[in-house]
Parts: C-alpha cells; structure tokens; sequence
C-alpha cells in the first residue's frame, strides 16, 4: 500500500544553487499577498483581505510545500492564525503575490553574493497550483513557473 500524499499549499516553490549543482537547503522565503495589484486588476471590484505575509524555509531538498503566517520578532500580541488556502479562498479573481528569497542569508552574508535578495512577483489565478523554481547562483539567477 503507498503511502499518503504529503499535503502542499497551492503555491510551492524549489531553490537549486547552481554553482554547486544541489539543492539550496534552510534558505528563508516570505510570501505576500500584493493587495493593491489585486484591487487594480482590470478595473474590477475584488474581495481582497487584509495584507498577508507567509514564511517557510527551504527542506533539505530546497522545497517549500507549506507556509506558514509570519510573525515579526518584534511584533507583540497575538500569533496569526490563518493559512495560505484561506487567503485563496477569499480572493475572487486573480492576484499578484511575492516571494522574497534571502540569498544573502543563504550564502553567508551581502558580500557572498550581488543578489541579496531574490524578489519574484506573479499572478495567480483562483483555483491555480503555482510552482516557483528558482536557479540560483552568488552572481546569477532565473525563474520560471514550474509544474
């Protein structure tokens, strides 16, 4: 008998470090909901909740499958509580989302790398799966939307 598929949210992403040809583990990864491209969108009128901001970090296969709601470490109060399908579910129509990768964090400081920060933002269609594979290298990267 196989085992269950692992549950992922609907927007993953995969880093690989090209300059070492594996995958880019422990990297740390904010996804946010851009709610003034989400109002914009073709002039019509979207239910758009409050700004949501998302973190995980990169498995040991340099995957990111769940997020979860970040929390500053100077923020105070309650720990938000909410998850990435129920952000989707209360957006109708389509969105624009960011992902910011800390390059500079995974390659050991802003000198290691010209990129300190990778920012990558994308449409995403109710009902979509979205995939972000990231190409990375200390002076070179590139994306694409993955399967």
């Amino acid at each position: 008998m196989a085992a269950p598929a692992q549950e992922k949210d609907r927007i993953t992403c995969h880093i690989l470090d090209t300059s070492l040809g594996r995958p880019a583990r422990g990297v740390r990864v904010k996804l946010e909901l851009n709610t003034t491209a989400a109002n914009a969108s073709g002039g019509h009128s979207h239910v758009v909740p409050a700004t949501k901001v998302f973190e995980s970090q990169t498995d040991d296969d340099g995957r990111i499958k769940v997020w979860l709601p970040y929390s500053s470490a100077t923020s105070s109060g309650e720990v938000p509580v909410y998850t990435l399908e129920d952000v989707l579910g209360e957006i109708n129509g389509a969105s624009h989302w960011t992902l910011r990768f800390d390059t500079a964090g995974y390659f050991g400081g802003e000198e290691n790398t010209f990129f300190p920060e990778v920012t990558v933002v994308f449409r995403v269609e109710e009902g979509q799966h979205y995939h972000i594979p990231l190409l990375l290298a200390p002076y070179s990267y590139s994306t694409y939307r993955g399967s």
